[in-house]
Order: C-alpha cells, then sequence, then structure tokens
C-alpha cells in the first residue's frame, strides 16, 4: 500500500486536488479500484498534512432487480473511521429492462455520475473522488483516438459548475498492476460486479489490445502515458 500511497499523494499534490477543509465523496463500486482508492485516502489524512473528511458512496444499479451485499465495504468503512452511504437504484432495470439497451455502458455511466453527484451534494461533500488509474487514462485516450477520431481524455481535476462541485483523481499516476497488488496484500474486500456485460465492453477490448502491445514492446503503455502527461491537453 505504500507505493499506491506515494502515487495518491504525488497526484494530490501535483493537481492541488484536495485543500484543508474539503469533504470528499469517495465513489466506492466495490470494484479493486474504488476500494484501493477509498483505503488511501482514508490513510493519507494521517501524514499528508491537508486536512480533509471522507465519505464512502455506493451506488446500487440494482441489476435484474436484486440488492448488491456491500458488507464487506461497510466493515472495512468501520475499520478505516469513514462514514457510509449506500444509495440503492433502479439504474439497472431501466438501462437492461427498460430500455434493453444494446450499447449500455454509455447511458449507464451518465446515470451514476449524475446520481452520485447528487448523493454527495446530499451529504455535504465538496469534491468527489473516483479511482481512474494511469491505464484508465491510456485507454481512453486510445478509444477517443480510434473510435471518435480526436485526441482527448478525463481529466485528473474537473470543475462542475453546474452542480458546483469537483471532480478529482487521486490514483491518476499509478498502474493498474499496483492497484492489483494493494488489494492483495492488504487483503481487501472486493465486491464482484454484477452488471451483464462486465468483461465484454469496448474498454475491456482496447485494454486486451494494449496488454496485448505492451507483451511485445515492453513500456509502450508508460509511454503513450507520458505522452498525455507532456500534452497539456485536458488539464493534463
Amino acid at each position: 500500500m505504500q507505493s499506491m500511497l506515494g502515487y495518491m499523494r504525488k497526484a494530490i499534490q501535483e493537481y492541488q486536488m484536495i485543500a484543508d477543509g474539503d469533504r470528499v465523496a469517495v465513489g466506492v463500486s466495490g470494484g479493486k479500484d474504488s476500494v484501493v482508492l477509498l483505503a488511501g485516502l482514508a490513510r493519507l489524512r494521517s501524514f499528508i498534512g491537508i486536512q480533509y473528511d471522507v465519505v464512502a458512496i455506493t451506488l446500487d444499479p440494482g441489476f435484474s432487480g436484486k440488492r448488491t451485499d456491500y458488507g464487506p465495504i461497510e466493515a472495512l468503512c468501520q475499520e478505516l473511521g469513514v462514514p457510509y452511504i449506500v444509495k440503492r437504484t433502479g439504474i439497472g432495470e431501466v438501462i437492461f429492462d427498460v430500455r434493453k439497451e444494446t450499447n449500455p455502458c454509455s447511458l449507464c455511466a451518465r446515470m451514476r455520475r449524475g446520481a452520485l453527484h447528487d448523493a454527495a451534494i446530499e451529504a455535504g461533500c465538496n469534491k468527489i473522488a473516483l479511482g481512474h488509474h494511469s491505464d484508465d487514462a491510456t485507454e481512453t485516450l486510445l478509444m477517443n483516438l480510434f473510435r471518435e477520431g480526436r485526441i482527448g481524455c478525463f481529466s485528473p481535476v474537473t470543475y462542475l459548475s453546474r452542480k458546483d462541485i469537483t471532480m478529482i483523481r487521486p490514483m491518476v499516476l499509478a498502474p493498474e498492476k499496483e492497484i492489483r497488488a494493494a488489494v492483495r496484500r492488504c487483503s481487501l474486500p472486493v465486491v464482484k460486479s454484477q452488471c451483464p456485460v462486465d468483461g465484454h465492453t469496448e474498454r475491456e477490448r482496447t485494454k486486451i489490445f494494449l496488454n496485448d502491445l505492451e507483451h511485445s514492446d515492453h513500456g509502450v503503455k508508460k509511454r503513450i502515458f507520458g505522452a498525455l502527461r507532456r500534452s497539456g491537453i485536458d488539464g493534463w
């Protein structure tokens, strides 16, 4: 976990993500990325030199009309001393049962973002932390290039004027392999996604493409991410 804390501390300081008095909502899906983000932000409070509060928020999509058991996440939050909020939604039913979306990811992401924004504001938070890492950034850059013919990526920090809330990505400098290692070494609980298309998305295909490329040309992912950082686009 020490290496992850180092990556997170560097990102927070370099992009000025958190300031004294902030109340940060961590979007916790239950997956490895969000769980490491939660544990990291909670532990950083003791030595980063910034006074801030952390609130964990989980949106249960309600896939197939079923409630997901987030008991392991609740136990982790108690251990970390972090308030935990679970919002039950019908997003899964709307996407798959009502609208029967053939390409569900985009609409699902928009609906989850909107619900998370509202839940964070309701909890008195002025910032929302998401668990995107450097591999996510590289994949997004290539997806935008290959699918839309444009050069772009999500930003490390994004202010949403309509909601008056700021999105931050404290793990954006960390490789995904370091996150997997942190979960394993710290025995962090992971709640598997119940999404019907989990593992069969455009992002998953891009991930496989990049991993194959990395296997034949070691270091290519790091070089692409470095190019993104040096480009200065989208707040980088």
